[in-house]
């Protein structure tokens, strides 16, 4: 079985594109069943980020979900009021426990599903496509697109519940 980590304690988060760091934030854990990790943490970027979509902003909470077994990770977006703005999700290799590092390849491809399910998007498609990981990995590619095409199910047919429950 992997190693647990303790609900309470903190856990550094390091998204990494291509070997590259790309951000690390400081979360508490939640949960973590050997499989499905839960942190929370607060929005890690400097300052506010306008997607069109939707707002990232200082005193936002994030809950986020990733697995060790699953090519993707969603993250609950609330803000400060803990009003649900609504779900934002990574498309990533399993993600991995290094001691108490939780380390998430990104592999470019995004979906946003809004609080009201009314908005579902399919994100970076174009720097997934820029990125020549089907060149270099059709294996990670195909898993990629497909944990994509399972993410727009899940937030077309109201299944986050479900899963981030599990």
């Amino acid at each position: 079985m992997a190693h647990t980590l303790l609900p309470g304690g903190t856990v550094t988060v390091r998204l990494v594109k291509g070997e590259r760091p790309k951000v690390s934030y400081p979360a508490e854990v939640l949960g973590d069943d050997g499989e499905h990790v839960v942190v929370r943490a607060p929005w890690a970027g400097a300052g506010v980020r306008d997607f069109g979509f939707v707002r990232f902003e200082p005193g936002d909470v994030f809950t986020e979900h990733y697995w060790r077994d699953r090519w993707f990770a969603v993250k609950e977006v609330r803000a400060a009021s803990g009003e649900l703005k609504g779900w934002y999700c990574d498309v990533t290799r399993p993600t991995r426990v290094e001691g108490d590092t939780l380390v998430v390849d990104d592999l470019d491809l995004d979906l946003w599903r809004s609080a009201d399910g009314g908005t579902v998007l399919r994100l970076d498609e174009d720097e997934f496509a820029e990125s020549g990981l089907t060149e270099r990995d059709p294996h990670a590619a195909g898993r990629a697109r497909a944990a994509l095409d399972a993410l727009e199910e899940l937030a077309r047919t109201d299944g986050f519940d479900a899963l981030l429950a599990a």
